[in-house]
């Protein structure tokens, strides 16, 4: 039997335990003389620049440690089930249906057999999938206008395979040629939206005085006027409303903006974010497939009508169907596709809210083809208030990884999918630790997750490696790798089925999608603007 006396012999061995008060051992270890008691060599020692790395980061208050989520008993809940149509199932679409607990059954075989024969990339995305939660949802309506699309989004959610390895059973699922009809089925409690963008105010509107809730993927609006007509239409109603900005659930965002609050950094006066990528479809040239030939599609197979919606009146046009990002009849440009992404991510993290001005430039200077997008861009974001500026630069012709940067007095914060702080050489908070060798100005002091790698052999194309480094597609949850699409559903399916907020709900969809339209109204028009908080409008 242990005595007391042996169990704190035992405990006093724990030497960075966090149970030892962090300014206990900082005090005990600045009295030593580092640098005249240990050699260059062992310096270097791994070891020793961890433990050097674990004191500084109790000192701060500072843990590896993931958050929590819903235990795994959660799964197979027998909570009320939520029956969901969904308009849109192309790339995106489908990969909410994944989200949603129904992956395509060839998919999952060739993903199954990839693994049993050793191909890690296969591994980790099953493992990813396996570890998703039932969420207790069936899919029971399925629009599109390309009858392709719409027959593989009933074929998944009637013959799919679900998270616990199980085939999905699925008999009641129809197809809707128009959405109105679908919005109109009392079978349906909520729709998930990922059509183009130029088609998700209106369809929001609808669905939301429908009755329904509502899950829409990014950007919300395409002008100021569809974007206070969402508003007070999501507002009065009482749905749940769900912007898809699925990095809310990054659990690396959450502990940035767990850092900011901290001060670890300092005063923070300067973010930079970028976007860089350098192939035909990550510049939206997606009509073609991987041998030059034409996808499939035609005015025979494609509503052509009812996908041009409002918008001008032009013959059947196979390259504007796959790749309408690229005009401003359709969407905001790389405003809405990929700034969106960085402004959700820093409001996330430092809350800033609207900016009070914002100035665009750039150019088509490399991807000659039609479009109105531009390959080289840049957006300068300044918040006065907060005192602080915010950079935006992208390049669609060139592949360097940059990642967002937070840059503080005392350090700067590279934010991605992990997280690595850098002290600066001239801070003011960490010059004691600087000067006693604690901290390593050419180091990072602090990572998290602390064993985060970057798998590029799991991915599968340029553009999802990119998602992926953002920080895009997975995170880790307690060790477990989780698809952060997945998260941001089920928050939106809990709260529809128990009450609370969403991550991305109408107020900060609001902020997001202002900033969006402030970058791309700036570049259009080829002037500075502002925002009019009285007015509540860009000026």
């Amino acid at each position: 039997m242990t005595n007391k006396k042996d169990k704190g012999r035992n405990k006093s061995h724990e030497v960075l335990n966090t149970n030892i008060s962090r300014r206990a051992v900082f005090k005990g270890l600045a009295a030593v003389p580092f640098l005249g008691l240990f050699t260059i060599e062992y310096w270097k020692n791994k070891t020793l620049d961890k433990a050097k790395n674990t004191i500084v980061q109790l000192d701060l208050g500072l843990t590896s440690n993931a958050p929590t989520i819903l235990p795994r008993t959660s799964i197979g809940s027998s909570e009320k089930l939520i029956r969901i149509g969904i308009i849109g199932v192309g790339s995106r679409g489908v990969a909410l249906l994944k989200a949603a607990g129904f992956m395509d059954k060839g998919d999952f075989d060739k993903l199954l057999f990839d693994a049993k024969n050793e191909n890690h990339s296969a591994k980790s995305k099953l493992e990813t999938y396996y570890n998703q939660q039932l969420l207790n949802v069936q899919v029971v309506g399925i629009c599109d206008v390309f009858d392709e699309r719409a027959a593989e989004g009933i074929k998944i959610v009637a013959n799919g395979i679900q998270p616990n390895g199980e085939p999905a059973v699925n008999e009641k699922v129809k197809r809707y040629l128009k959405y109105q009809d679908l919005l109109a089925s009392s079978d349906i409690d909520a729709v998930i939206i990922a059509t183009p963008d130029f088609h998700h105010a209106q369809m929001t509107i609808d669905a939301v005085n429908a009755g329904k809730h509502v899950y829409c993927e990014k950007a919300m609006t395409m002008n100021e006027d569809e974007l206070h007509r969402v508003y007070g239409a999501v507002n009065k109603s009482g749905v749940v409303f769900q912007l898809g900005h699925q990095n809310s659930k990054n659990e690396t965002f959450k502990k940035a903006k767990e850092i900011i609050e901290k001060n670890v950094l300092g005063k923070v006066t300067l973010v930079e974010t970028t976007t860089n990528r350098n192939t035909k479809s990550g510049a939206w040239i997606r009509h073609l497939d991987s041998n030059g030939k034409l996808k499939s599609g035609s005015a025979d197979s494609i509503d052509w009508k009812q996908w041009l919606g409002n918008t001008k009146k032009i013959p059947f046009d196979i390259e504007r169907y796959y790749g309408w990002a690229r005009w401003f009849a359709y969407d905001t440009g790389l405003a809405g596709q990929l700034f969106s992404h960085e402004v959700d991510a820093l409001n996330q993290i430092m809350g800033f809210g609207i900016p009070k001005s914002v100035i665009s430039s750039g150019g088509i200077y490399f991807h000659k083809e039609d479009r109105d997008m531009p390959d080289t861009f840049q957006s300068v974001l300044e918040f006065p208030d907060r005192q602080f500026t915010m950079l935006y630069s992208a390049s669609l012709a060139n592949s360097r990884s940059r990642g967002r940067v937070f840059m503080g007095h005392d350090a700067s914060m590279i934010v991605g999918n992990n997280l690595e702080i850098i002290a600066n050489s001239d801070s003011t908070q960490y010059k004691n630790k600087i000067k006693s060798g604690l901290i390593d100005v050419d180091k990072p002091f602090y990572t998290y997750p602390s064993n985060t790698v970057i798998d590029v052999d799991g991915v599968t194309s340029a553009t999802e490696q990119y998602y992926a480094e953002r920080g895009l597609i997975d995170t880790k949850v307690q060790g477990q790798s989780m698809d952060i699409t997945h998260l941001h559903l089920k928050e939106w399916i809990d709260v529809i089925r128990n009450g609370g907020t969403t991550g991305c709900n109408i107020e900060k969809a609001f902020d997001d999608t202002v900033a969006v339209l402030m970058v791309h109204k700036s570049y259009v028009e080829n002037r500075k603007v502002e925002w009019d908080p009285i007015r509540r409008t860009i000026v």
